[in-house]
């Protein structure tokens, strides 16, 4: 018999808030990949990336699948190194957690790009969003991702797809669909929406009680991504880095909302500060 979905609890996840070490240095903290950000859908990618730095991750490099380098540099947040997604899987730098399809197309490049990254990546865990869902659900890229952890995102949409069934039918049974959808990827899965369900790939279920209708706006998916791919390269238990980055994700929202921004108007580029200040109030 499946069990019920267990609320995700903030006293339960102390890694997300223990302090650091003295002797820290930015190796301490993983690296994480981003590939994504295909034509037209740069920002995408870059939001999942200034996410994964803001949330702590010691370096953050961004492959964008196209076939030439978008821009050399990001204005906003410089620290990212920015790359074409060949040099970025071609070359060993060391990525801790990678975070791909972000913004990243569905077209035969954006495959291609996913396909050698599920080869290369090096035992790493694997976060998979947007598009890449979408290639997976075409099957125009295979789950033959290998060793290492893998968390896949979708929207209730996304789901619907890689299940082969209505939306209605996934929002009627929230639950039963992620853990169909762990069982079938053998991953974790975040199912996305207004209490979004986490389930283990062994099927543990969990539910967010954290977040607020701001979160429905562009981009706020990719920054969930990258709060997973920087939580997880810091080595954070599994289990409490996936339900942390939910937690952490919709609390931000929350955050933002009793400032009084949002959550009419909220932006997805506002989130990875307050999440932020939420890591380091503790």
């Amino acid at each position: 018999m499946n069990t019920p979905a267990v609320p995700i609890d903030r006293a339960a996840l102390p890694a997300l808030f223990a302090p650091r070490a003295d002797d820290s240095h930015k190796g301490s903290f993983g690296t994480v990949g981003v590939v994504g950000g295909g034509p037209g859908m740069t920002g995408a990618a870059l939001l999942a990336a200034r996410a994964a730095l803001k949330t702590g991750a010691g370096k953050v490099l961004v492959g964008f699948v196209q076939e030439t380098l978008p821009l050399p540099c990001d204005p906003i947040q410089p620290e990212l190194m920015l790359r074409d997604f060949r040099s970025l899987l071609e070359e060993d730098w060391g990525v801790t957690a990678w975070v791909a399809g972000c913004g990243i197309g569905t077209g035969a490049l954006a495959a291609n790009a996913l396909s050698e990254l599920f080869v290369l990546r090096r035992h790493a865990p694997l976060v998979l969003d947007a598009d890449g869902l979408n290639l997976l659900a075409r099957g125009e890229i295979r789950p033959t991702w290998g060793a290492g952890p893998v968390v896949l995102t979708p929207h209730p949409a996304e789901a619907a797809r890689l299940l082969g069934v209505g939306t209605d039918t996934i929002q009627r049974d929230r639950a039963g669909a992620a853990r169909q959808l762990a069982q079938r990827f053998q991953a974790w899965v975040v199912l996305k929406g207004a209490g979004s369900v986490v389930c283990a790939p062994d099927g543990g279920l969990h539910v967010n009680t954290t977040g607020n209708p701001g979160l429905a706006t562009a981009g706020t998916g990719d920054v969930l991504a990258g709060m997973l791919g920087a939580l997880i390269a810091q080595k954070l238990p599994l289990d409490q880095a996936v339900l942390g980055a939910v937690w952490l994700h919709g609390a931000a929202a929350d955050a933002l909302v009793a400032e009084g921004i949002g959550p009419i108007g909220l932006t997805a580029g506002e989130l990875a500060d307050a999440a932020r200040a939420l890591r380091n109030k503790g």
